[in-house]
């Protein structure tokens, strides 16, 4: 199973975090997140990252403009939309070169229909917890829900994931992640991630999957 690690915003943070070699970093682009981190890491810096390592750019209902100038800029390689787009957003975005990522956030149900019109303009879904935040809420959805989930487009499992639930994925009938998608969980502070900790999921998802 792959392994996202998403929020970063330090420089000598995200060095320790690439030594660990998770399959995708996230970078914020939303400027009301704690984990913004447009004023504290620069282009070059986040376009040296090792190319095994994929870059994605998380955006919250911006223009088509914005985010493909950031994706220019920062040379990501996956845009994460997490607002309100709409099929043809994604649409848009895809054309122009990135992979996308459509994330939707579940309660307790889920309308799996909602997903029909934006299958054919993303390479995956996120699913994580419904909050009035737009992510880093540390707390899970029913994860019971995915039983469910038929789709052949590979999703990441965000929300509340932490080193003692990620047994249970395993345990439950569910069509597995392609991805776990971690942030607030395995933080010393908004985006200044807890190194110890994310070694130990290393670990623990070798051993699990």
């Amino acid at each position: 199973m792959k392994l996202k690690v998403c929020g970063m915003k330090y420089l000598e943070n995200m060095e320790e975090v690439i030594k660990l070699s998770p399959d995708f970093l996230g970078f914020i682009f939303y400027p009301k997140s704690p984990r913004y981190m447009a004023d504290t890491l620069n282009p070059d810096e986040v376009a040296r990252i090792p190319a095994h390592i994929k870059k994605v750019g998380v955006f919250v209902n911006e223009t088509t403009d914005l985010v493909l100038e950031k994706v220019n800029r920062y040379r990501l390689d996956l845009a994460q939309l997490h607002g309100h787009e709409s099929p043809e957003f994604c649409e848009t975005i895809k054309k122009a070169g990135p992979g996308v990522i459509k994330v939707f956030s579940i309660d307790k149900v889920m309308d799996w229909s909602v997903l029909d019109s934006y299958k054919d303009y993303v390479d995956y879904f996120l699913f994580d917890t419904k909050s009035k935040h737009y992510g880093g809420t540390g707390k899970s959805f029913n994860w019971e829900v995915l039983k469910s989930y038929d789709s052949d487009i590979p999703y990441f499992l965000s929300g509340g994931v932490g080193l003692d639930n990620i047994g249970l994925i395993n345990k439950m009938p569910i069509k597995q992640p392609f991805a776990l998608d971690v942030n607030s969980r395995f933080e010393i502070a908004p985006g200044n991630k807890d190194i110890k900790q994310l070694a130990g999921l290393k670990e623990k998802l070798a051993l699990a999957f």
